[in-house]
């Protein structure tokens, strides 16, 4: 069988400069651009081919996204989410999974909008000792001056990059207040500097007892808590995007696909309850952004 064997880079370099007695060989001519080197490229040259329909940044090409901004989705939504125990069924990446339906349901439907890459480190509880989430294996956390640094970093790149809107929501409680914090601070800072940027933190989206009620009322789903951080709603969103991450088909093989007395089983009527809940909880958020825009004109 033949194998290529790899030859580390600094023995590659001593190969070409002795390649045999009394002979040198100068090393390969390194190429502005190639892997390992910082290419800079035009930032004003043409794509060369054509992009793809979404609307994740982090899926897309710096053109792709450049040509997006000149084509007018100048709103840019930073969702944080987190990496923290939720029950025997969930993974530990729960608020990301949510997110992931959430936020392109919300970009598509403003229409004018792309979603940066949704933060999975927030705020879970102290560290040194452990406290909340910190408590189970998997969960990671940072601390509120951390969380709030990342945010501004964050937001002041896109800022950078031209975006004109920058909107914060958040999938869990603990990382409402580090949100509103940085949203403030750099709305002052923002508009004192002038020029056309803003930045919103929208608390509207995270409303989970008004989401029940709206579920009970329009969905006739009732829940009991059974104490498992987990709930339908979230059960739900998350089988949208991918039914594993819930363990359904483990849970049904022993009976237990349900959560607070409600069943997920069959997955097609589950999923179809979450395509209503993220329309709700989106069409509740966009309300909600588009009154604090007025707000601040």
């Amino acid at each position: 069988m033949n194998s290529t064997r790899v030859v580390p880079a600094s023995l590659a370099l001593l190969l070409f400069a002795t390649s045999g007695p009394g002979q040198t060989q100068a090393p390969p001519r390194v190429v502005p651009g190639a892997s390992g080197t910082a290419g800079s490229p035009d930032p004003n040259a043409p794509r060369p081919i054509d992009g793809v329909d979404t609307v994740f940044m982090e899926e897309m090409t710096w053109m792709e996204i450049r040509d997006a901004l000149k084509a007018g989705k100048d709103t840019v939504i930073v969702a944080t989410g987190g990496l923290e125990q939720n029950g025997p069924y969930l993974v530990s990446a729960k608020h990301n999974i949510v997110l992931r339906a959430t936020t392109e349901a919300l970009a598509r439907k403003l229409g004018n909008a792309l979603v940066s890459s949704i933060i999975q480190f927030v705020p879970e509880g102290e560290i040194d000792p452990p406290s909340g989430h910190m408590k189970y294996p998997g969960t990671i956390s940072l601390s509120a001056a951390t969380f709030e640094a990342l945010l501004t970093d964050v937001a002041s790149s896109l800022k950078a990059n031209g975006f004109r809107t920058v909107v914060f929501i958040g999938d869990s409680g603990g990382n409402q207040a580090g949100m509103k914090k940085v949203a403030e601070a750099l709305s002052a800072k923002w508009a004192a500097a002038g020029g056309p940027a803003r930045i919103h933190f929208i608390p509207e989206y995270y409303q989970y007892p008004a989401l029940h009620e709206w579920m009970e009322k329009d969905l006739g789903i009732r829940q009991e808590d059974e104490g498992l951080h987990d709930d339908y709603a979230i059960s739900s969103m998350m089988a949208l995007v991918d039914p594993q991450s819930i363990r359904l088909s483990q849970r049904a093989a022993r009976g237990k696909d349900s959560i607070n007395a409600v069943k997920l089983s069959p997955l097609s009527v589950t999923q179809a309850n979450a395509r209503r809940i993220v329309e709700h909880r989106v069409d509740a958020t966009i309300a909600a952004l588009r009154k604090a825009m007025a707000a601040s004109k």
